[in-house]
């Protein structure tokens, strides 16, 4: 029951895909000068292929000169890059698939020495890297709202080159979430302090997007509790505290929420075995996606250093989808692995299901 639930049909009023499998962001930083070329257009089309429902891109960055960390990263704005991404989506939509870019700003996890415009410092609310690491000074305000308008018109081009959605990254300590996150968001104007004020700025950028699309594009926000710069770090600590946080973002215009947890299963607060993707659903009745090291049995940080993963069963995960817990499953490395992992899942083929290398991490297409 619940394999089949696993490829049955999503369906909402803004949705529809052929089965409930998502191919998470990874950034591969393979898209020299910010321009994806067909060799990208070709890595998601066969992940389409290969049985995928909903493809989210790598992290492809906003209009704004500090918004990237490297020139290989793939931008979401100038004629080149649209056209590139143009490709993209009809590659993608020729194998049947679907997809939606993920838009995103790095903040101050960008070098700046290392990064385009050098001479530029990084932007965050505070200009903190982590607590306590000063790197820049804070946004201005003017700084703010060129980048909520950069947010809403690359969801504008999105829609206007038959992408199917746009995911907005709000997670790992980027520059959304350095708004989010109290440790990074130290500011004593109304885009900081309290709860509500620290998530001003996403719902700015939700509505903003709304306005420059319409009703019926969809919108989904991936987030975490977890920081790359500090893995306990956490937004709510208790079910009421993520309430507060995510009702104002799901009544701003998010349609479906994306909970990035390292390990999907486990349960997010003490005394429920509800994940992230769970309890957000609970909280505020819109759909979920989990994701988090499915179908591998340790996550992706070793990939860095090289280590391996091997193949992990799904087998409770598809059983708490079936009740219901979340609606769509997320799966990163084991995709970037296998472009046919989906198809091979469906047809009972996990003999053939490769385990992840991490070595390859930099090269795999």
């Amino acid at each position: 029951m619940a394999h089949t639930t696993l490829f049955s049909p999503f369906e909402t009023s803004k949705l529809s895909l052929d089965n409930r499998i998502v191919m998470a962001p990874m950034t591969r930083q393979f898209s020299p000068n910010g321009i994806p070329t067909s060799d990208v257009a070709g890595y998601y089309q066969r992940r389409a292929k290969g049985g995928t429902g909903l493809i989210i891109t790598e992290g492809t960055t906003v209009n704004d000169k500090v918004a990237t960390m490297d020139a290989n990263i793939p931008q979401f704005h100038g004629e080149q890059a649209l056209a590139g991404w143009k490709n993209v989506v009809e590659a993608v939509h020729s194998a049947g698939g679907k997809i939606m870019p993920q838009l995103w700003h790095v903040g101050m996890a960008r070098v700046a020495e290392k990064a385009p415009f050098p001479e530029l410092p990084s932007a965050g609310p505070s200009g903190l890297f982590k607590p306590g690491k000063q790197g820049a000074e804070p946004m201005t305000v003017e700084h703010i709202e060129a980048v909520i308008e950069a947010f809403a018109q690359a969801a504008a081009d999105a829609k206007a080159i038959g992408m199917d959605g746009i995911e907005i990254h709000g997670a790992h300590g980027y520059l959304i979430d350095q708004f989010f996150w109290e440790g990074t968001n130290q500011r004593t104007d109304s885009w900081g302090g309290n709860m509500a004020n620290r998530g001003r700025f996403a719902v700015e950028i939700i509505k903003a997007i709304r306005a420059a699309t319409s009703d019926d594009f969809p919108i989904v926000l991936r987030y975490s509790q977890w920081k790359q710069q500090d893995y306990t770090a956490r937004l709510a600590h208790t079910p009421e505290e993520l309430e507060t946080f995510l009702l104002p973002l799901s009544e701003a215009g998010v349609d479906v929420f994306h909970c990035s947890q390292r390990r999907y299963w486990e349960p997010e607060f003490e005394g429920s075995e509800l994940n992230l993707a769970g309890w957000t659903k609970k909280l505020t009745g819109k759909p979920s996606i989990t994701v988090g090291s499915v179908g591998l049995n340790d996550d992706f940080f070793g990939a860095f250093k090289g280590q391996d993963s091997g193949t992990r069963a799904v087998d409770d995960l598809l059983e708490r989808l079936d009740a219901g817990e979340f609606d769509l499953v997320a799966v990163g490395r084991a995709l970037l692995q296998d472009p046919d992992w989906a198809n091979k899942i469906k047809e009972n083929r996990t003999d053939e299901l490769q385990q992840y290398s991490g070595k390859a991490l930099a090269t795999l297409s």
